[in-house]
């Protein structure tokens, strides 16, 4: 394979169908509606709204990006924009004139888009939401004269629902229409690596694991060659060199709004996913011992407002369980922290050939981790569009409690009474030989779930490539083997 993408084809817009159907649907009917878009930075919002417009051929459109600024530099942005879309006439001079601003808008068949609307969560901007507020109750009470409408992106969860959900807000119970955008699932993924580079299996685990299903960041890689490039070629093109455009993301997007506050336990989480509250309570107490008390009020922030570490129970689990363990929601995040930051930061210093093995170590490790979570994945999405052999009637999680057992991944056919249980691992060699440790996985687990004595039980091992040996091997242990390749198969 090239280490640069040669490939012709222009970018497209992969995925979103029933987003891009449901959004067209709101202004194809020429009715007053107010629609909230939310969803992680880079995710598509913008690019969403765009594609719907364009494909519903709407040719009055105003689109607004809100800045990170004081009243002022709000309204100087807005007028700028205004003016780019050909609005000229009343222009807003302040931020309740820039809401009767976008309500004449609506009147007249525009439909706006506010991009950022979290930053109106501020104190200083609130005369804007508060004469919002007055536009939007006159427009929904003659909505059926009201051929335009509004949309509202942002990307800060808890701003957005402070702004619009909460009820002492003053848009709370305005909203007519929602879309929560998530990551792009597997296929549109596998579409946009078939048009820019190939699904070869570690590919698809690498770009995953680092990117998820970020439209964005594959954007990006695209613009700079890199998508189709080996691992040490993207890393250093869009991480290590002065000019990459991911060498400040986190920094930018998620981190800084943190100020230095969660950087040991964010940290920490990401470089031993799956860590118990116990294990994140002695790595502080032996770093920072001051921090300990703030510990759980940490987690409870990471969590609940930024929504950037969760923790999980393992499946059948009950809610107050012990025995839950933390990761790090993102990909991109988990695996700037737990690989690139410091190899990234380290490049006036450090030969780059060192940084790069480094990072990529740090990487392929966290890659067992994650190829976890994509076979998880990838059976959800398999299941949801009728494909394979496995249907599930329960999400996929993995077991795990305060002895020795260990199992990935767990699902349920409750219909057929069949549960499979798997091992993943990224290296076919580790994988086989830990083949009979997982037996003993699997037996303990049908000793403390005795409700299966009676179902078929199916011992599966995955990683992202098996050779016909590694096949043989595997099946010769008793267990299913199963790559990527498998996983994959039909989704386009």
């Amino acid at each position: 394979m090239p280490d640069e993408d040669v490939t012709p084809f222009k970018w497209g817009f992969y995925g979103r169908e029933p987003e891009i159907r449901e959004l067209r649907d709101r202004i194809d009917r020429r009715r007053w509606f107010f629609l909230r878009i939310t969803g992680r930075r880079r995710i598509g919002k913008t690019s969403l709204v765009r594609e719907a417009l364009e494909r519903s051929g709407a040719a009055r459109v105003v689109y607004i990006q809100i800045p990170d600024s004081d009243p002022a530099g709000v309204v100087a942005a807005a007028r700028d924009f205004l003016e780019m879309f050909g609005v000229r006439d009343e222009l807003p001079h302040d931020l309740r004139s820039l809401a009767t601003t976008i309500g004449r808008l609506a009147e007249q068949g525009y439909v706006v888009a506010l991009d950022e609307f979290q930053y109106f969560a501020r104190k200083a901007l609130y005369p804007f939401t508060s004469q919002l507020q007055a536009e939007v109750d006159r427009l929904s009470a003659r909505a059926s004269q009201v051929t335009g409408g509004l949309i509202v992106l942002g990307s800060i969860h808890t701003e957005m629902t402070a702004l619009l959900d909460e009820q002492s807000a003053p848009l709370y119970h305005r909203v007519t229409d929602k879309i929560e955008l998530d990551h792009l699932d597997i296929a549109s993924l596998l579409e946009l690596l078939d048009a820019h580079a190939d699904r070869e299996p570690h590919r698809l685990l690498f770009l995953w694991n680092l990117f998820e299903g970020v439209p964005k960041f594959y954007r990006d890689c695209w613009e700079q060659r890199a998508l189709a490039a080996d691992r040490r070629a993207l890393l250093q093109r869009m991480f290590f060199s002065s000019s990459s455009p991911l060498r400040t993301e986190a920094d930018h997007w998620f981190l800084g709004e943190l100020r230095g506050r969660y950087d040991l336990v964010l940290k920490y989480i990401s470089r031993h996913p799956g860590c118990s509250n116990g294990e994140v309570l002695n790595h502080v107490r032996q770093v920072e011992p001051e921090r300990e008390q703030q510990l759980a009020g940490y987690l409870k922030v990471l969590d609940e407002k930024y929504r950037m570490v969760e923790r999980l129970q393992p499946i059948f689990a009950k809610p107050t369980s012990r025995s839950g363990r933390f990761y790090v929601r993102d990909n991109f995040l988990r695996s700037w922290l737990a690989a690139l930051s410091t190899a990234a930061a380290s490049t006036h210093f450090l030969p780059l050939a060192k940084l790069l093995d480094q990072a990529d170590e740090r990487l392929a490790a966290a890659e067992g981790h994650g190829l976890e979570r994509l076979a998880a994945t990838l059976y959800e999405e398999r299941s949801r569009k009728g494909l394979g052999d496995f249907p599930l009637t329960q999400r996929v999680r993995g077991f795990w409690d305060r002895g020795d057992t260990e199992i990935d991944l767990v699902a349920l056919d409750e219909e057929s009474r069949v549960v499979r249980l798997g091992t993943c691992k990224r290296a076919p060699a580790k994988l086989i030989a830990d083949l009979p440790r997982q037996e003993g996985h699997v037996a303990r687990f049908l000793a403390d779930q005795p409700r299966f004595a009676d179902w078929r039980i199916e011992k599966v091992a995955i990683a992202p490539r098996l050779a016909p040996a590694d096949r043989a091997a595997i099946e010769a242990a008793g267990f299913i083997p199963q790559d990527l390749v498998d996983l994959t198969e039909g989704l386009r």
